[in-house]
């Protein structure tokens, strides 16, 4: 796992695009804050901001935040690079994830997650029944 990626590649993209349009998404987010960031604000004051700022357009898109929490310690896996936060975000659809992502008012508030995060892993998931 690549921990120092902030937005998807082409590819990843792509791949999304291929999601069922039919049935819900749901994104788990895995992120880890820079501790200083160039507005000398910390990572974490940055991302309170975009989460603030980015849940109205959240909320139109019928999406919802399922859970959210501070990671305590990593079990298994890379404890020297552990993650500050995850959570999951349900979307009704793929489509109505892009739409969110493509609109041109959000992007205005999306720089600052690019500014808080070290890693900001998102994971495209399927539920299963």
């Amino acid at each position: 796992m690549l921990t120092n990626q902030i937005n998807p590649s082409d590819t990843q993209f792509a791949q999304l695009q291929n999601y069922p349009k039919d049935k819900p998404l749901v994104m788990l987010n895995i992120l880890k804050f820079k501790a200083e960031t160039t507005t000398n604000e910390t990572g974490q004051e940055v991302y309170l901001r975009y989460f603030k700022n980015a849940q109205p357009f959240v909320a139109n898109s019928g999406a919802k935040l399922l859970w959210k929490g501070r990671v305590f310690s990593t079990v298994i896996g890379n404890s020297e690079n552990q993650p500050h936060l995850t959570f999951l975000v349900e979307y009704r659809s793929v489509v109505d994830f892009f739409n969110l992502i493509s609109n041109p008012e959000y992007q205005k508030i999306a720089g600052d997650r690019g500014l808080a995060l070290e890693y900001g892993g998102i994971i495209a998931c399927e539920t299963l029944d």
